[in-house]
């Protein structure tokens, strides 16, 4: 109920109407029936601007962080994420990833739409990372197609430690749902898992026109932050 509330009422046609996002092939995603949606993550509005366009709930994974933050402000963002039918998720360890595609195929097996960003955390730098298997694993498993999706101008609007988006173009454009059903079976299969994650990953960077980096974004995520730790604890002397 309170999701709908959202959509319908309070947050979405707030969003419609301030940003005015293009909204380019909705008609590729299911009107009925499970699916995933898999997206490209430049920013936190990522999470509100899709669901505000798409004629159907969707359910995403969001990280645990969102659930378990300190203080008036933690218990807030928890109430609004578990009010609006998100799924918390532990991103540390494969126990945690495992419960995590628990959980997304017990939003497939009820034929609902599930969202998931398979670069597993927000770009950093505005660029499309490697995929982790987990929608593949899904996917595969559920039997469901995949339809990409790529949110162009969101990082412009509220990139990393801004609070507020700026008001900027936003587009949401949806790709053609990939059908996966010739590797019916072969879930358990490191290679098919990998094939099937960059099959998705490759028509996300085709809609979205992103620089692609070979890499997972939470490594390079990491090395930048050390790197400017570093930088903090021994700037560079002017030379002369």
């Amino acid at each position: 109920m309170f999701y709908h509330l959202l959509k319908h009422v309070l947050l979405g046609p707030l969003l419609r109407l301030v940003f005015r996002p293009r909204i380019e092939g909705l008609d590729q995603v299911p009107t009925s029936g499970a699916a995933i949606v898999a997206g490209n993550h430049l920013s936190f509005s990522d999470h509100f601007l899709m669901p505000a366009v798409l004629r159907r709930r969707i359910t995403f994974l969001a990280k645990a962080e969102y659930f378990t933050g300190p203080g008036l402000k933690g218990r807030l963002t928890a109430a609004f994420f578990r009010s609006a039918g998100q799924i918390p998720v532990d991103r540390s360890g494969k126990e945690a990833g495992r419960a995590a595609v628990r959980e997304g195929l017990g939003v497939l097996g009820r034929d609902e739409l599930l969202g998931i960003y398979p670069e597993g955390t927000r770009s950093h730098d505005g660029r499309l990372y490697k995929g982790k298997v987990g929608v593949a694993v899904m996917a595969l498993t559920a039997g469901v197609p995949v339809v990409p999706c790529a949110m162009i101008g969101t990082f412009e609007a509220q990139p990393p430690g801004r609070r507020l988006p700026r008001v900027r173009p936003i587009t949401i454009r949806f790709g053609a749902p990939l059908d996966f059903s010739r590797y019916a079976g072969l879930e358990h299969e490191k290679t098919v898992l990998r094939a099937v994650t960059d099959e998705i990953m490759y028509a996300i960077l085709a809609l979205s026109g992103q620089e692609y980096v070979d890499r997972y974004a939470a490594e390079v995520k990491a090395e930048a932050e050390e790197a400017g730790a570093r930088g903090r604890r021994f700037p560079r002397m002017p030379l002369g």
